[in-house]
């Protein structure tokens, strides 16, 4: 979650605002414009979000004059794939512009920084986080094939959070989807449900199968109703459980888990969803980084902290597919317009 209206407002005032003055002003401000934070975020709850998988009909090809084509990218003989928390693409109430809004949308710059940022890309498949209806999942899928990237096929979830949601786009035909057998937990004598559920969708692209394990994890905001960390393990406790399910099954499994983990690499919640190292349902973490050597993809303004949340990682069958020199943390200039978090790309051969 960010305060970018206050954040811009303030960077602007900066220079011209001695130390003292600056510091009180951005104090008062800070307390007074969260323009992200509704009475429902990350409030556990027991019913599920229904599920939804749109595949594209047969059509006759666009006319290449009447399309626009994605910038070209090398590897393209392979599978680029993006996870990316699009923050808040949905209706909330909100602070804009030092104004107070009521049920409005993501704003049109920061959505069109979003598809820029995609669309540069030229994804195969896109995992999205924090999307709020199926429309609205609707409305990315129109904006980047306006864009050029034409992501026909699509999957939809959630979990107990009536607002957040997971969504998935695809080049691909998406040829089998699942849900999780377990959805709930117990802590302190309480039951949770996952927050925003799993997302579980096999792509079938250039002769290959790529099956995608989409989530968002509890976030670092403080909970009346449990530890926050402890809520995200046991999170996390489940995606590996779903995992687990699944390897018993196919031992080959050709897994690609991702999304917004809400911790950082060698905390309890990701040792939790990437299994013991060497044995073979291991999860490898692609270490993606920037082009400045750096690897965070969050900037939680409040507290200006940068941290390494949103992962790909991969099961042992894909290891050996992934381009690990190619794939990175995507550090377009305009980022910041888009989301707090910056996409992930990973390219497999």
């Amino acid at each position: 979650m960010r305060y970018r209206a206050w954040h811009a407002f303030a960077a602007g005032f900066a220079q011209r605002i001695s130390g003292g003055f600056f510091c009180a002003l951005l104090a008062v401000g800070a307390a007074g414009c969260e323009r992200d934070r509704t009475p429902d975020w990350d409030t556990p709850g027991t019913a599920p979000a229904k599920s939804q998988t749109i595949s594209a009909p047969a059509a006759p090809a666009i006319p290449a004059e009447k399309s626009k084509p994605a910038k070209a990218k090398s590897g393209d003989s392979g599978l680029r794939f993006v996870t990316y928390n699009v923050e808040n693409w949905l209706t909330m109430d909100r602070y804009v512009n030092r104004k107070a809004l009521k049920g409005a949308g993501k704003p049109d710059s920061e959505k069109q920084a979003v598809i820029a940022m995609l669309a540069d890309q030229a994804p195969d498949v896109v995992g999205i986080c924090e999307i709020g209806t199926a429309a609205d999942l609707a409305e990315i899928q129109e904006k980047l094939k306006a864009a050029g990237v034409d992501l026909p096929n699509s999957r939809y979830t959630g979990g107990s959070d009536e607002v957040r949601h997971l969504g998935l786009l695809s080049r691909f035909p998406i040829v089998a989807t699942a849900e999780p057998a377990e959805t709930t937990y117990r802590l302190n004598g309480k039951m949770f449900a996952i927050n925003r559920g799993i997302l579980d969708a096999t792509v079938e692209g250039r002769g290959q199968t790529y099956r995608f394990l989409g989530v968002h994890l509890k976030s670092k905001r403080e909970s009346e109703l449990g530890d926050q960390e402890a809520m995200r393990v046991n999170e996390a406790r489940l995606l590996r459980r779903h995992v687990d399910g699944i390897f018993k099954k196919d031992p080959a499994a050709r897994l690609i888990v991702y999304g917004d983990f809400n911790d950082t690499r060698a905390t309890p919640a990701i040792k939790q969803v990437t299994g013991r190292y060497n044995d073979p349902t291991y999860l490898t973490a692609i270490p993606a980084k920037d082009g400045a050597g750096t690897a965070w993809t969050h900037y939680w303004a409040l507290h200006d902290i940068y941290s390494r949340f949103d992962f790909v990682m991969v099961s042992r069958a894909l290891r050996k597919e992934v381009d690990f020199s190619a794939s990175h943390i995507l550090d377009t200039s305009g980022w910041n317009d888009a989301s707090d978090h910056r996409p992930v790309l990973a390219i497999f051969k």
